[in-house]
Order: structure tokens, then sequence, then C-alpha cells
């Protein structure tokens, strides 16, 4: 999804496009993922909530 994504996601736009339930929890874990993947530089946090892909 963020290889087609025009700018950068917030984890809710990540739980709609997975169909995850708009829960805080669910919220929050898929923020915890996003977070580890920008630690293993998968993705970029543009700003603080913000996840997209590095562009070259």
């Amino acid at each position: 999804m963020f290889a087609t994504a025009d700018a950068p996601l917030r984890a809710r736009a990540v739980c709609e496009a997975r169909d995850v339930g708009i829960a805080p929890d669910n919220i929050d874990n898929v923020r915890l993922k996003l977070r580890r993947r920008v630690e293993r530089g998968i993705l970029v946090a543009t700003e603080q909530g913000w996840f997209t892909q590095p562009r070259p």
C-alpha cells in the first residue's frame, strides 16, 4: 500500500486499508509495527505519525 500511495500514510489509514477495525488498540499496534519498520530502514517517518517508503 505504501508503494501506491501518493503521500505519507498515518496508522489509521493503514488500518483502514488492511480492513482492521478502527479501535485505539488496533491503531496503536499498527503504529508500533510501522515504527519498527522505520528502525529497520524499510519505511521513513517524514513527520511524527506519517510513514512512507524511502524515495530515491
